[in-house]
């Protein structure tokens, strides 16, 4: 297992090199750079910097710049300046160049600053991670809370009426898209047109510091409702008919089938036997799964409930192609990701250890 742990980890330099590689040359190739968004608000076209805030090195000379009218209007700006950008963002240097200074920071786990914040990389993704830790954990929590048990029950009940309205509710929730489920959640229970039960946005309220200790955990939980259950719906119905598939192909194996002439009792057949043959594809993913929803994020989600996570940083990021930021969470999440795969295999060996990676071709 040994020799299979190492060669994982090696063939992770690799896969993130490359998609490092991929994602680098495709921004070369994206219009609206830097440089772009800069000139488009100092000539009065671009609106990013209201959106995000200035305050860093380029916010504050390109405030510099817009105050002096000899840069604006038809005199246009002069080559000077424009240069004098490129430089300050380090594109006065080759691709190849910029790359390989990029790669290098990171290995030295230097992942630079805001192009248009005054705020490291990682300490903005510090200032983000209590919404994305709040909604993946807890939807992941509980989508498999619910959806394992259920699976499993809608299996042992297999064509009875529990099983047809549990389907049918299931369907009804996964065609509901998320965003939807959202707005309808703030219309019936946070101040819409019936009930005032939940607050209408952000993670805390406003008096969250003077409150106790247990007065915080109630107010965290009292604001993080509602945006959980938005975001949890749909893993809830793909989790719990994975576990029924996954419990009924199980079940209609010989091993069962002698086990139950044995005599043994059927809790002790489901939980003792077919549990953990069944639950490999399902448990061994979990990693996987909470890795996507913690830091994929969900835009139209914290957007809804205007919490300020992962999802809008990478979207905000994107719309001003602040490369650092994008760079920089692109190779944190993307070596993390890595590593789940890995912790996901690993997974599958502790639940059933007759399975064995060593014997494979990697």
């Amino acid at each position: 297992m040994g020799a299979y742990i190492l060669r994982r980890l090696l063939l992770i330099i690799p896969t993130l090199l490359g998609i490092m590689v991929i994602n680098f040359t495709l921004t070369q190739f994206v219009p609206g750079g830097p440089v772009e968004q800069i000139i488009a608000r100092l000539q009065g076209g671009g609106d990013v910097f209201q959106t995000i805030g200035g305050g860093g090195d380029a916010g504050a000379l390109a405030s510099a710049m817009a105050a002096d009218d000899r840069y604006l209007g038809a005199r246009g700006l002069p080559p000077e300046f424009i240069a004098d950008l490129e430089k300050q963002f380090g594109f006065d240097k080759p691709p190849l160049t910029r790359f390989a200074n990029m790669i290098w920071d990171y290995m030295r786990l230097d992942f630079g600053q805001s192009y248009f914040r005054s705020i490291s990389v990682i300490d903005l993704v510090k200032e983000k991670l209590p919404v994305s830790i709040s909604l993946g954990l807890w939807s992941t929590l509980i989508a498999y809370l619910i959806s394992i048990p259920l699976g499993i029950r809608k299996a042992v009940r297999d064509g009875s009426s529990f099983d047809t309205w549990t389907s049918g509710a299931i369907i009804v929730g996964y065609a509901i898209p998320g965003f939807l489920f959202a707005v309808l959640l703030l219309v019936l229970f946070a101040g819409g047109s019936y009930f005032r039960w939940f607050p209408l946005r952000g993670l805390t309220s406003d008096n969250f510091a003077e409150l106790s200790v247990i007065g915080k955990v109630l107010d965290y939980f009292w604001h993080i409702t509602l945006p959980v259950l938005a975001s949890t719906i749909s893993a809830f119905a793909t989790l719990t008919l994975l576990t029924k598939n996954s419990f009924m192909e199980e079940i209609k194996k010989q091993y069962v089938i002698t086990a139950r002439a044995k005599g043994l009792a059927e809790n002790r057949v489901l939980y003792g036997h077919v549990f953990r043959n069944a639950m490999l594809i399902v448990i061994a993913g979990f990693p996987a799964v909470f890795v996507s929803v913690f830091f994929g994020g969900s835009l139209i989600i914290e957007t809804i409930f205007s919490l300020d996570g992962l999802g809008r940083l990478g979207f905000e990021a994107a719309v001003a192609r602040d490369y650092p930021v994008i760079f920089g969470t692109l190779f944190i999440f993307g070596l993390i990701g890595l590593a789940m795969g890995l912790v996901s295999d690993l997974m599958y060996v502790w639940i059933d250890p007759r399975i064995d990676f060593e014997t494979r071709e990697t």
